[in-house]
């Protein structure tokens, strides 16, 4: 087995501050290693995790311990039949028609609504202004539910994301986790019942009347995909809106590009996802042996497949270490779609199904916030970093601007 050769441990500070450097030895030296702490093999190079992704010898079983307790059983424990049919329940309500004609308008509001609050000030922090409420107030109004709570569903979302990146199995973090499926759930569930007996124009209701095959989602699906949905539609467009602000700013060059072209923005959010992904690992759990860059993993083992290494290799990638828009190695055209170059939405039959989501929320936010901040900049003495190791992006974005 190979051991981490000169990579810092997962769990150190010196990972945390500076995974990127770590992974680039790696790639190199270390594509296989197990991490005794974790009690998981961890992988690096694109090809292997791009097959993690998509070989079905890998399953997402590792979801039952790694999820479950603080989601309810979801769309990403499943396979076979039953995961075709409860992906084709939700889908519908993530691309097309219904995306762009019912809930851009909902996105559209939400952002302007954000904005307003500093758009006369000439200083925000991304982050904390913006970014951080951005996709969950649209995930809550999308359901139709009370925007009164958005504060409740910020916590909630907090102690999710905090569950599932708990590497070090933190127990005041696994409590708070817990805590909150029992709060969400007991929120969720007359809610959910009240939609059945009275319907709306929402995503709640669609849920509720939604059928396939002769299946419908039950009450306990509908909370479980509902707080899936908050941690994974939240986390991502939050970190990702940040980070491709981050990656702009520090590339004049190219914010100038797109703010003179908004037909560029997907193709900023598709490098931002390969250069600087808001999700940096996602596990999988082999059925059978397999056999990645000669080492043998025992089925039934955990698998940590780290994104943000894969996104960086340079079998795969020109010059991965550079934030490159114009990259013509990262087709934007499939950049959103189980084709993908980049591996941040993962691959194959669990590919993200509010990809589109994401990337509408993207264009749309991102678009108002150039409008209204049109000679944005770092505010003075700022050097912005990144926090976080199994989801990453900036913790604070502190620009200013001369008010438009």
């Amino acid at each position: 087995m190979t051991s981490a050769g000169h990579a810092p441990d997962l769990l150190s500070p010196e990972f945390a501050a500076d995974p990127y450097t770590a992974y680039d030895v790696m790639l190199e030296h270390s594509p296989v290693i197990w991490h005794e702490g974790m009690q998981s093999y961890v992988i690096s190079r694109y090809e292997d995790v791009s097959r993690a992704f998509k070989d079905g010898a890998f399953t997402t079983e590792n979801y039952g311990w790694q999820l479950e307790p603080v989601h309810g059983r979801t769309i990403l424990q499943m396979s076979g039949r039953e995961h075709s049919i409860r992906r084709a329940l939700v889908a519908p309500a993530f691309r097309g028609n219904e995306l762009e004609q019912k809930f851009r308008p909902v996105i559209e509001r939400n952002s302007a609504q954000l904005i307003d609050v500093f758009r006369g000030r000439g200083t925000a922090d991304i982050v904390a202004d913006y970014a951080r409420h951005f996709p969950i107030n649209v995930i809550v109004d999308m359901l139709g539910l009370d925007q009164s709570d958005h504060a409740r569903f910020q916590r909630w979302y907090s102690a999710i994301i905090a569950f599932l990146g708990n590497l070090s199995q933190d127990e005041a973090v696994t409590a708070a986790g817990l805590e909150t499926h029992d709060e969400l759930a007991a929120y969720m569930i007359p809610v959910i019942r009240d939609r059945r007996e009275n319907p709306g124009d929402d995503l709640l209701s669609a849920l509720c009347a939604t059928e396939v095959d002769g299946t419908t989602m039950s009450d306990e699906d509908i909370k479980a995909f509902v707080s899936l949905l908050l941690a994974a539609g939240g986390e991502t467009t939050d970190k990702a809106i940040a980070s491709l602000f981050r990656n702009l700013l520090e590339h004049p060059e190219q914010l100038d590009a797109v703010r003179a072209d908004r037909g560029l923005i997907p193709k900023a959010f598709a490098e931002t996802l390969r250069h600087t992904p808001p999700v940096h690992m996602i596990m999988r759990q082999p059925a059978e042996d397999v056999e990645i860059c000669g080492e043998t993993i025992p089925a039934g083992s955990t698998v940590t497949c780290l994104i943000g290494a894969a996104n960086r290799d340079p079998r795969r990638f020109a010059n991965p270490g550079a934030f490159d828009i114009f990259r013509t190695d990262l087709p934007t055209e499939t950049a959103f779609s189980a084709a993908a170059s980049h591996l941040s939405f993962a691959l194959g039959r669990h590919f993200c199904v509010g990809a589109l989501l994401a990337k509408t929320e993207i264009e749309v936010g991102v678009g108002q916030l150039l409008d209204a901040m049109p000679d944005v900049r770092l505010a003075e003495g700022t050097i912005p970093g990144e926090q976080g190791v199994f989801t990453r992006g900036p913790a604070s974005l502190p620009v200013t601007f001369t008010p438009a």
